[in-house]
């Protein structure tokens, strides 16, 4: 049996970014055309590199600043999840980049809560793995405040649950725009402890 599942899911890549300047004032990603994916993340960006400093999302596990394998080099979500989070804080819409989005897609219903481990694969070849559901923070609030006054604040709350995911590169290789992924989870069954 394989221990990942090709599903009938797949969804169209309709945004690439990276962030490319660490300014922990405003996180704004740069729209790209494609991504040329490698082991270390997208080559330029500040979220690249095998390793990363532990961050306050695991300091459970690790003190803060502690040298963790990077498992955060990208950030995926959709266009569904977006246009929710918009019309919960009550604008028209969202721009991916100031979410520092690496990669916006459209078609998988539910997406924050693709199971960790699940794959998303190009054409390519070029393959992401799931690291689990991003947790909404203040970088972006603090960007989307930038350009709509009075907004800000409200993007946490209207994030939780729709924040789409971290992921890092499983196998190295190009994914561009209207590329269709498809999604692969893992052969197990949920976890009932």
């Amino acid at each position: 049996m394989p221990a990942l599942i090709p599903t009938d899911y797949t969804a169209t890549v309709t945004w690439l970014g990276t962030v490319t300047s660490p300014d922990r004032k405003e996180l704004l990603a740069e729209a790209r055309e494609m991504l040329e994916l490698r082991f270390e993340g997208i080559a330029g960006s500040v979220h690249g590199g095998a390793t990363r400093p532990s961050c306050s999302r695991v300091v459970s596990q690790y003190p803060k600043g502690t040298e963790i394998r990077n498992e955060r080099q990208l950030s995926i979500i959709s266009v569904e999840e977006l246009a929710e989070i918009a019309r919960i804080m009550g604008v028209e819409s969202l721009d991916p980049a100031r979410l520092g989005a690496s990669i916006v897609i459209e078609g998988i219903p539910d997406f924050s809560h693709v199971p960790p481990s699940a794959r998303l694969q190009a054409p390519s070849g070029a393959t992401v793995t799931v690291d689990m559901e991003n947790q909404p923070c203040q970088l972006p609030a603090r960007s989307i405040e930038h350009v709509s006054p009075g907004h800000g604040k409200a993007f946490k709350r209207a994030a939780e649950g729709r924040r789409g995911v971290t992921a890092s590169v499983a196998r190295e290789g190009v994914v561009k725009l209207g590329d269709t992924l498809r999604l692969h989870i893992p052969g197990q069954r949920a976890w009932q402890p």
